[in-house]
């Protein structure tokens, strides 16, 4: 279907959606914000699809986060009905039984932050700059950063970068786990093709099973997560994956995994 406000394509397995308003530091609006999940429903239901990038159109940024004119004048009332679409999007990022690669480059502030924790992978530019300053205008993130910041990197780490609202750059969004590596900016397509190409040769339903043991797993008490994980680990002995897998691995062959 045709987009508005991003691009989307599917190249070697990869969905790649780009947010597309680079004369607005790719700020999303709520039309981008529909067509974001739009997107998402589109690479989730496409079984030629092994893995989704997002990235940012043009050099500047990533996404600049909300398009802070359509919030302004809006009430509690106003704010509560946007924001939970802001919470659905990211939702769907979790959900989604593929990987979700965040390709940063430039600004990746405010909602550019929140969405890239929502992401299963975060490449970034050493030019990339992470950032939740919604202190600095008088409000707070709205979207879940607050909550996934604390119980991704702890309490410290989390408030510094909540009520500072300071730049995060690229080595160190590496360093405090807001990133898994940071490359030159010329390298950033290849290396994000890369670890894509890597993803989409592995047994789609693992891959849904290890995100959705980190993301529900993770977060149960101990004796229920470990009942999720063995769960979803006897589930993939039912999968032609794993005959596969295990048939190849014996074979000493590359396996041929179809998602099955």
């Amino acid at each position: 279907m045709p987009y508005e406000t991003i691009l989307y394509g599917v190249t070697d397995a990869a969905a790649h959606i780009t947010l597309n308003r680079p004369k607005k530091l790719n700020a999303m609006n709520a039309l981008c914000i529909r067509e974001m999940r739009a997107a998402l429903a589109e690479a989730h239901g496409d079984e030629a699809v092994r893995v989704v990038v997002l990235s940012g159109a043009g050099e500047r940024a990533f996404t600049a986060g909300a398009d802070i004119t359509e919030m302004a004048d809006k009430t509690p009332a106003d704010m509560e009905t946007y924001n939970r679409q802001w919470l659905g999007l990211f939702d769907d990022i979790e959900s989604l039984p593929k990987p979700v690669i965040a390709s940063v480059h430039g600004y990746a502030t405010g909602g550019g932050t929140e969405m890239s924790l929502a992401c299963d992978f975060v490449l970034c530019a050493e030019d990339s700059r992470f950032g939740l300053a919604e202190i600095n205008i008088g409000v707070i993130p709205g979207a879940g950063a607050a909550v996934r910041l604390t119980r991704w990197m702890g309490r410290l780490k989390a408030k510094e970068i909540l009520m500072l609202g300071e730049f995060v750059p690229g080595p160190e969004a590496v360093a405090c786990g807001l990133a898994n590596r940071c490359v030159p900016a010329a390298e950033l397509a290849q290396v994000t093709a890369e670890w894509a190409a890597k993803l989409a040769n592995k047994a789609p339903l693992a891959l849904a099973a290890a995100k959705a043991c980190v993301n529900e797993g993770a977060e149960a008490p101990m004796p229920a997560a470990l009942e999720y994980e063995l769960r979803q680990f006897l589930a993939l002995f039912d999968s032609e994956d794993q005959k596969e897998g295990m048939t190849a691995f014996l074979e000493k062959r590359q396996a041929k995994f179809t998602g099955r």
